[in-house]
């Protein structure tokens, strides 16, 4: 198993690492700060770089989920040998602002009371979720109360519970399509102060502030009682 440093500070930039094995055009380390895809959040892109200054290009990241490995994808014909010794740095601007939008997606998620049935976060500074509603919620009312919680100071907060604790706590559950890993023994939880309390594998920022103005570009049907909410950085 990978571990995985990006789980206890999203904001850690760099690693060094051992290369533990490589699969083809895939490299596991001993340890990472790159976010494998996951959650609806996209992996972590990026370089490895040796010893004498090479940068080896990582174009995405992913994760076995059997064995808790987490491989970085690197360009056809690269080798690196294992126990090398490597830095592993993420695209850091690309790494924030996925940070900002998923943190984003929780401050939706307080406003907008229904199960969520769906979501993604894309590499142009957008995001949408998927709600099991009725009927749309009136968009500049929604703009405004997100744009309220995203210019505010709400702290960001982890902890964990035990399996046994989540299972006694379903409640805290949002989505209706994807439940929260378990089976390592503990769940993490994600917190932004008097605002959203729910698990979460993704990186956040340390503050719902730095989130900053957003705005909401689309509230879509996508079924008879799915709505889509599509929001942009500004």
């Amino acid at each position: 198993m990978t571990k995985e440093l990006f789980r206890e500070d999203g904001y850690l930039k760099q690693c060094e690492a051992q290369v533990r094995q490589q699969s083809e055009n895939k490299i596991a380390l001993d340890q990472s700060v790159f976010y494998p895809a996951g959650g609806g959040q996209p992996g972590d892109r990026g370089v490895l770089r040796q010893q004498d200054g090479t940068a080896i290009e990582v174009m995405d990241t992913i994760k076995d989920r059997e064995s808790g490995q987490i491989w970085h994808i690197v360009n056809e014909g690269i080798t690196l040998k294992p126990g090398e010794m490597v830095s592993a740095e993420i695209d850091w601007e690309r790494r924030y602002s996925l940070m900002r939008l998923h943190s984003c997606m929780h401050m939706l998620c307080a406003i907008v009371p229904a199960p969520v049935t769906g979501g993604s976060i894309r590499d142009e500074g957008t995001a949408r979720l998927d709600f099991d509603l009725p009927e749309p919620p009136d968009k500049a009312a929604l703009n405004e109360k997100l744009n309220a919680l995203t210019s505010s100071s709400h702290a960001m907060s982890l902890k964990w519970i035990s399996d046994e604790e989540m299972k006694a706590q379903a409640e805290l559950v949002r989505t209706m399509s994807v439940q929260p890993p378990m089976g390592s023994g503990r769940v993490r939880l994600v917190e932004f102060a008097d605002v959203d309390l729910q698990p979460c594998g993704g990186t956040h920022v340390a503050n719902s502030n730095e989130i900053g103005a957003v705005s909401i570009q689309s509230i879509k049907k996508k079924g008879k009682l799915n709505r889509r909410i599509t929001i942009a950085l500004a």
